[in-house]
């Protein structure tokens, strides 16, 4: 006789799932809302989304500070992948650990929580859930909202890193030469044609294909699109023949978005490019591409 473990969290969570077990002692829910408004010019003004947290989140929720609590302070990029010891130590005050599961959203489009499902990834935590439609959709079914902050009971999160889910430009330039993984851009066609220059040069790294993280989300909610037409999107863009993915943006936020949509596909063999074109664009030694 075989005895199998418990079966394994599906990687998207309903809003009405959510709903129905927010009582579960073993639940961490974490808003991580980050405000991006686009500058004249190029570049973005980042703005913390604990505010709006403060007026009013899904009930029993923590907040996440992604770029002040949970990327590398040291790394002159924004974003960047902390260390092990950074996030285990983040996600050992925030009660995360053996036995909890965690469930994450934002306000917007779903890439903050992609970015902070795939970071739990990448330091062997499996038990987190992306809320499918996020806070949006959470607001627009009416359901409960707080105001009162939450602290979790501290944990002991032990980071086991799996390598190769974060790379470097050497990785990618490895990818353009041996032409045996698919890069995939996630941002918007303007700024991939390059009719817009958001990062240093226009276009894109060279070979890349564009698969835009919103184009994903269904905009009246934020949910994902329904599988058939995810699978669609994808198969356009020849990114289910059974090669590798290293996915990018602008700082290897949206990427986790298009990675995540692959994941759901059941397609794991997929990088982010932690830098992204906040390191790539603006030097020159690198190969990029623009439309005529």
């Amino acid at each position: 006789m075989t005895v199998s473990g418990p079966a394994p969290l599906p990687s998207l969570i309903t809003t009405e799932t959510l709903q129905r077990i927010l009582d579960l002692p073993e639940l961490r829910i974490f808003d991580t809302t980050v405000h991006l408004t686009a500058k004249p010019g190029g570049g973005y003004l980042v703005e913390s989304g604990r505010a709006d947290y403060e007026a009013g989140h899904i009930p029993g929720a923590g907040f996440i500070d992604v770029g002040g609590e949970l990327s590398d302070p040291d790394h002159a990029l924004r974003y960047m992948l902390p260390s092990a010891a950074l996030f285990a130590s983040r996600m050992s005050a925030w009660g995360v650990g053996p036995g909890t599961r965690v469930v994450l959203y934002n306000a917007g489009p779903t890439w903050w929580s992609t970015r902070v499902w795939y970071m739990l990834r990448e330091f062997g935590f499996d038990a987190a859930q992306v809320l499918d439609g996020g806070l949006d959709k959470w607001r627009l079914e009416g359901r409960p909202l707080a105001s009162a902050p939450c602290r979790y009971p501290p944990a002991r999160f032990e980071a086991r890193p799996r390598r190769g889910l974060f790379v470097d430009k050497q990785a990618v330039l490895g990818a353009i030469q041996r032409r045996d993984r698919h890069l995939v851009n996630a941002l918007s066609p303007e700024v991939f044609s390059g009719r817009v220059t958001g990062y240093g040069r226009p276009g894109r790294i060279a070979g890349s294909v564009n698969l835009f993280a919103k184009d994903l989300l269904d905009p009246s909610t934020q949910a994902f699109l329904p599988t058939a037409q995810l699978r669609e999107r994808l198969a356009s863009r020849g990114l289910l023949d059974g090669r590798g993915v290293i996915a990018y943006c602008g700082g290897g936020i949206s990427a986790t978005t298009d990675a995540f949509a692959l994941h759901l596909l059941g397609h794991d063999d997929v990088a982010i490019y932690d830098a992204s074109m906040n390191e790539w664009g603006p030097d020159a030694s690198l190969p990029m591409e623009r439309d005529a």
